[in-house]
């Protein structure tokens, strides 16, 4: 992973509960990450959602209904 100069700004912001998660303040890494994996980040979640690590489309569109 490379350097991000917004890293620390992102972290402020970021609502992954994931504690070993090396892609937190990263949102590129993050973004491609999930994608990869036909998934959203946890910051399009809401925190109960979130805490669930259920990152699937199907229960992001589950959820804003």
């Amino acid at each position: 992973m490379n350097e991000c100069p917004r890293q620390q700004i992102n972290l402020t912001q970021c609502s992954c509960t994931y504690e070993p998660c090396e892609r937190k303040g990263l949102c590129c890494e993050c973004l491609r990450y999930h994608r990869d994996r036909s998934e959203l980040p946890a910051c399009y979640f809401t925190p109960e959602v979130e805490r669930t690590y259920d990152r699937s489309i199907a229960r992001f569109l589950k959820s804003s209904r």
